[in-house]
């Protein structure tokens, strides 16, 4: 059976591969993903606040965020809070690409232009195969217009992709008026690839100490519907790839997003819970399932159900939440 897949210009093995998270932190997790047979890793995201206050560019690092919510500034951690330093982080990837055969993916969080263009260069010239940039802003400020962040974004990008030369894809959010049109623009900017989305870590509040919370959970399935209608959407009309991330933890998630039209499963959390082993174990029940339904290659399965292909399109859109809401019965 043919599981390979094209990638950001990478050809994959098969389509499973951890995402962008602690487990690239270690040479001996990194060999162990791998041995688990991993088709490529991505690095945990580096931000740009760690190499600027170690280059005395804090203060453009935070001016943007400081003009959407003036107390910006209390939400980055130390220097030392950070588990992988600036020169750290680029040694990492060093190591682990000289550690593994497969591909190692870097990831940047960025909020400037400059950092984002000078740290993707130093990514690139630190041996990664393809480059992930991770987009995250909260919009705060009343007065900041959507179609000006979307437009900041697509700036970016296009400065990125004239700066380095291996690929780029977008991890995103799914919080925007137009995502399709969107996730376009993206791709006439030049991005080689999206990701769909970015886990977004809410906060909480404690009404007893009144403070404001801040708790990781891990994902889990109910996470995917989210992905899966919008993998199912964009899929038909895009030309890249798109990466699946958050919410794969068993062999019929895996099965759900690739239908829907992802060409790459990025896994993080059953991973952290189950160990390495439990990437082997996603594809070999993927594989036994796509045999058992006579499938004969990954080219087969993906987007098999997406809204070009699926039996009812409806369902993707307005009409399955008028049918949901109408055929309730308490």
């Amino acid at each position: 059976m043919d599981l390979s897949v094209d990638y950001l210009g990478l050809r994959l093995a098969h389509p499973f591969m951890p995402g962008a998270s602690p487990l690239g932190d270690e040479l001996r997790s990194v060999r162990a993903l791998e041995d688990a047979g991993a088709s490529a890793i991505v690095m945990r995201s580096l931000f740009e606040e760690q190499l600027a206050q170690e280059q005395m560019l804090a203060h453009q690092a935070t001016d943007y965020s400081r003009e959407m919510f003036p107390e910006a500034r209390s939400f980055f951690p130390e220097p030392e809070e950070y588990r992988l330093g600036p020169d750290a982080y680029l040694d990492q990837l060093r190591r682990a690409k000289a550690a593994v055969a497969i591909p190692v993916i870097g990831s940047l969080n960025g909020t400037t232009r400059a950092g984002w263009i000078e740290h993707a260069r130093l990514i690139e010239q630190a041996g990664a195969d393809a480059l992930e940039l991770n987009v995250y802003a909260v919009a705060s400020d009343a007065e900041l217009d959507g179609s000006l962040l979307e437009q900041r974004t697509l700036e970016l990008v296009r400065a990125v992709k004239d700066t380095v030369r291996i690929p780029v894809a977008v991890k995103l959010s799914p919080f925007y008026t137009s995502l399709p049109n969107f996730a376009r623009a993206l791709e006439r900017a030049g991005a080689d690839g999206l990701v769909l989305f970015n886990r977004l870590f809410q906060p909480d509040i404690d009404v007893e100490a009144l403070d404001v919370k801040r708790e990781l959970h891990l994902s889990d399935s109910s996470e995917l519907p989210l992905r899966l209608r919008w993998l199912a959407i964009l899929s038909p009309q895009l030309r890249v790839p798109l990466a699946a991330s958050g919410g794969v933890h068993v062999a019929v998630d895996a099965l759900r997003v690739l239908m829907a039209g992802a060409t790459v499963v990025q896994v993080v959390s059953a991973l952290l819970e189950h160990g390495p082993g439990q990437l082997a174990r996603l594809r070999s029940e993927v594989v036994r399932w796509m045999e058992d339904h006579e499938y004969e290659s990954m080219a087969q399965l993906r987007g098999s159900m997406n809204l070009a292909t699926c039996p009812d399109p409806s369902a993707y859109q307005r009409a399955n939440y008028i049918f949901l809401l109408q055929s309730w019965r308490g």
